[in-house]
């Protein structure tokens, strides 16, 4: 048989076929009988209007190419960062924000880590509070207003690939933008409602105006907060 494949160069691509359709079935048969191959845990939510904005303003300015969104489970990291990152923690991000690389510290757990004007301070000039940083500045933001018109339309791009927007959150969007970033909004406390742990404050220490800073520091403030991790054990060696 093994003289008839070799010299039967049909025969061999025909047997090479059907074994990798065997092969790729045996994979993934069984995540169709799963009704998630995600664990779900408490305090996860979608993003906040604020939040997806800083996101969006994340990607846009490549951070994901120095800082890593995930901790692996192992001693030296789970020591440095905190407790390693779930899969549920990534559930509403499209794409992911894992990263390959780590020329600047993971941030996976980075919420409430550091003060605002810490945050402040480090993106517009990173030297000023980590001197040996290599981290471009980025003073630009504080100045630039940030757009609220199209929160909403992304919103509803999210909800089409599973992320479980509601109606109310999509109609309050751009209102739920401005009260999450200021503590004196009159919506602020039906915002902190519809996004659990939402953290509401005065981001960039203007509340005149609504700007593209304070977009990027309240989703750095969120970012490892949602989820209770001391309900999760890890062993001795990070696992």
């Amino acid at each position: 048989m093994q003289t008839l494949l070799e010299r039967n160069v049909v025969l061999l691509s025909i047997v090479t076929l059907i074994t990798a359709a065997i092969g790729g079935l045996v994979q993934l048969v069984p995540l169709y009988t799963m009704e998630s191959t995600i664990e779900k845990v408490d305090g996860m939510r979608p993003y906040s209007p604020l939040e997806l904005a800083g996101r969006n303003i994340y990607v846009r300015e490549g951070c994901y190419l120095c800082h890593s969104q995930m901790i692996r489970p192992f001693r030296d990291e789970v020591e440095r960062y905190g407790h390693y990152s779930l899969a549920a923690e990534s559930m509403y991000d499209h794409p992911f924000q894992w990263g390959s690389k780590r020329t600047g510290p993971d941030l996976a757990r980075v919420g409430g880590k550091y003060s605002n004007d810490w945050h402040v301070a480090h993106l517009i000039n990173p030297r000023e509070v980590v001197p040996e940083s290599i981290m471009p500045g980025y003073p630009f933001l504080a100045g630039r207003e940030l757009s609220t018109k199209t929160i909403a339309a992304d919103m509803q791009t999210l909800r089409v690939v599973g992320t479980p927007y509601t109606d109310d959150q999509i109609k309050n969007a751009e209102a739920d933008m401005l009260a999450q970033a200021n503590p004196n909004a009159d919506g602020a406390e039906d915002t902190e409602a519809r996004y659990p742990k939402a953290v509401i404050g005065n981001f960039d220490g203007d509340v005149s105006v609504l700007t593209e800073m304070d977009a990027l520091v309240a989703y750095l403030q969120m970012m490892g907060t949602l989820v209770d991790t001391t309900s999760y054990k890890t062993n001795s060696d990070g696992r």
